[in-house]
């Protein structure tokens, strides 16, 4: 390894150091405050760092990593996504019983795994982000203790994500043996060439498929996704829903671009029906939800439908398509669950919708915010969220994929339902009376800074746009 690679990996550095950093910190001098400060400033050096990787781009560091302008954007939305939970952690733990430094050193453990995800070109390190990543969330998940929804949450992820691990890691296993290879390069280029044959590949692929349908909570692995939502801290939630499920995404897209998914009619028709199913039984399901969480859990299952539409489109479509579609639910997400750690207590997370009847006349600011999230999910215009259906749609088109384009169309008409019932809520007059406590100022700023994001890539996308199509995937 030169100095190039370390520039490479600088970011990766910088986040292996700041968890050792806060580790021996918390082991000698324990102080929230602290804890929280030097994590936001690790994550900060990591983004500013981004600059000089991309100043030896692309560079690959055989066989594991490749670091191009498509890792170091995906790095960019896992930096923006630690960030944004770390800050809005520390008024959210502060109301809880026990030691909080230990939170944020598991952050940083799971934004390591998911940067990992984002450059991985090799099974060995695609393997290993995922277990950095996924023991990280058991622990995050289950982190209140003294809640036993949280345990619950813990103990089903780790669940998922053990059996998640196992189809993936046989997978490989099998594939290997029938290729010769874990490189995803030589994959593709076996797979363009018909090089790879027979019951083997096949039972592999699917394997790894299936392992991978887990991690992005895709029908029919979802079952216990929205448990795991409801039961889990609300920034923690956020952190699932947007950089977990990224990551894991960026990896697929990687792959999936090299391997041209239409040159496979037996995987397109898995990824279609994967598809379909994933829009209808989110959105159809998210219909009957009191719980905030549990409806925003699966409205995240119908969004990845969404995605995998990008997936199937024309390799020339799906990177700018999904990368951008992505940017705008990182920010919605994120800014959703963000209004509910602000208004949880010390009992319990806001995650009945009786909790936001009457907000607007309570927190306007925060109605404000959380109808401008929930519009953007819906994909209204003038915000992030219809630009992005409006690429999916373009992409789909583009690759005259109807069946699938009728699908998140008639898809999106139905998830405006319920996302208009918590908005409904929030103007209507409250039946009983509710304590609102202050918003603190850095879940203000983190709140303000995430919707004027939203705004703008909704009305000016152009400069996102530019830089996205900049990408190319090696």
């Amino acid at each position: 390894m030169n100095y190039a690679d370390l520039i490479a990996l600088s970011p990766l550095i910088v986040l292996a150091a700041t968890s050792i950093v806060v580790m021996l910190v918390i082991a000698f001098y324990r102080s929230h405050l602290l804890t929280l400060v030097l994590t936001l400033l690790g994550l900060a050096l990591a983004a500013a760092s981004i600059s000089f990787a991309a100043s030896v781009l692309p560079r690959a560091i055989p066989p594991l990593i490749m670091v191009d302008r498509f890792a170091l954007y995906y790095t960019v939305l896992v930096l923006l996504a630690s960030f944004s939970v770390a800050a809005l952690s520390y008024p959210y733990l502060k109301l809880q019983v026990g030691h909080a430094e230990e939170f944020y050193l598991l952050l940083l453990a799971a934004t390591v795994g998911c940067s990992v995800l984002a450059a991985a070109t090799h099974f060995a390190s695609f393997f290993l982000g995922i277990e950095i990543l996924s023991v990280s969330l058991y622990a995050l998940a289950a982190y209140l203790r003294h809640r036993d929804r949280s345990i619950e949450a813990g103990v089903k992820y780790l669940i998922l994500a053990a059996i998640s691990s196992a189809f993936i890691l046989f997978g490989m296993a099998l594939v290997y043996v029938a290729t010769g290879t874990m490189e995803f390069r030589a994959l593709a280029s076996l797979s363009r060439s018909n090089g790879v044959a027979g019951p083997v590949f096949l039972a592999g692929t699917c394997m790894i498929v299936a392992g991978i349908g887990f991690k992005l909570a895709l029908v029919p692995f979802h079952l216990w996704t929205p448990d795991v939502y409801e039961g889990a801290p609300a920034p923690v939630t956020a952190f699932v829903a947007t950089a977990s499920k990224g990551a894991v995404f960026a990896l697929v897209l990687r792959y999936v671009t090299l391997v041209d998914l239409q040159a496979h009619p037996s995987l397109f028709a898995i990824f279609t029906a994967v598809a379909i199913a994933s829009m209808f039984v989110g959105n159809l399901l998210a219909l009957f939800q009191k719980n905030i969480k549990r409806m925003l859990a699966y409205s995240s299952i119908s969004h990845l439908g969404y995605l995998l539409v990008t997936l199937l489109a024309s390799s020339t479509m799906a990177v700018p398509a999904s990368s951008f579609y992505l940017t705008a639910y990182f920010i919605t997400t994120l800014g959703a669950f963000g209004v509910v750690t602000v208004l949880s207590t010390t009992e319990r997370d806001a995650d009945s919708l009786d909790d936001y009847q009457g907000l607007a006349w309570r927190r306007p600011w925060l109605a404000a915010v959380l109808s401008i999230m929930l519009f953007s999910l819906a994909g209204i215009p003038l915000t992030a969220g219809f630009m992005g259906k409006f690429y999916v749609v373009a992409a789909g088109v583009g690759s005259s994929l109807w069946l699938l384009v009728a699908s998140l169309v008639i898809n999106s008409a139905i998830g405006l339902y319920y996302y208009l019932r918590i908005i409904v809520a929030m103007f209507s007059p409250a039946d009983r009376e509710i304590r609102t406590d202050p918003t603190s100022v850095v879940s203000s700023v983190i709140l303000t800074a995430l919707t004027l994001m939203l705004l703008w890539l909704g009305m000016y996308p152009g400069p996102v746009i530019s830089l996205i199509g900049a990408m190319t995937i090696h």
